[in-house]
């Protein structure tokens, strides 16, 4: 037996699917990463912010999220942090422009890329908005409410690794073919500079509610 009733669930998907197909900060970040960095870390950024969903959604469930809302100094620390870190992101981008080329694109190591995506995702707290309001609307309370969220959540971020997914893939299909060039590698670290900044200043311009 399913934790989540099947027309609750065939309700779901396309409601999932329809958000992971609006342009947000994880698309975002996978485009920026694809763009800098090529095929490989625009993946692993994608499974990191796949693996940062699941662990607000678990968060969720156990009532660590509804906790973080309810106390407004660790909400606004949570986006500080991610302000200050999709800032260092992007100096880094910009330093990396200067080292534009074939092989700067295939040094960059995806683990590193992993980790910062799932920072950058865990230290959203609009993630913990979203889930929060999106997800209970199809949780029954006469059921387990963890499994119920669980389910939820992998569903929704199976339809993220491959709505992401595709845009980091093309977008690092674009940065290897042009970072052959320094000129244009250059161009597209400062670019890649330029989402991670403009990602950081909607974080810290972002309403609270």
């Amino acid at each position: 037996m399913l934790p989540v009733d099947a027309l609750t669930l065939l309700a779901f998907i396309p409601a999932g699917l329809a958000l992971n197909l609006t342009p947000g900060a994880d698309m975002m970040f996978c485009l920026g990463q694809g763009l800098k960095a090529g095929r490989r870390a625009a993946m692993a950024a994608n499974f990191g912010i796949a693996l940062g969903g699941m662990l607000h959604v678990t968060l969720a469930a156990l009532g660590l999220g509804a906790l973080v809302v309810a106390h407004p100094a660790a909400f606004e620390a949570i986006r500080w942090l991610g302000v200050g870190y999709l800032l260092w992101l992007a100096a880094g981008a910009l330093r990396g422009s200067a080292f534009a080329g074939e092989v700067a694109v295939a040094r960059v190591p995806v683990g590193r890329v992993f980790g910062q995506a799932l920072l950058v995702n865990l230290l959203n707290p609009k993630v913990i908005l979203f889930i929060l309001a999106f997800l209970p609307q199809f949780v029954d309370p006469a059921r387990p409410i963890l499994p119920q969220f669980l389910t939820l959540g992998v569903v929704f971020s199976l339809g993220g690794l491959v709505v992401n997914g595709v845009v980091g893939w093309f977008a690092g299909t674009i940065g290897q073919r042009v970072a052959r060039s320094e000129s244009l590698g250059r161009w597209l670290s400062r670019i890649s500079a330029g989402i991670f900044g403009a990602l950081a200043v909607r974080l810290a311009l972002m309403p609270r509610g």
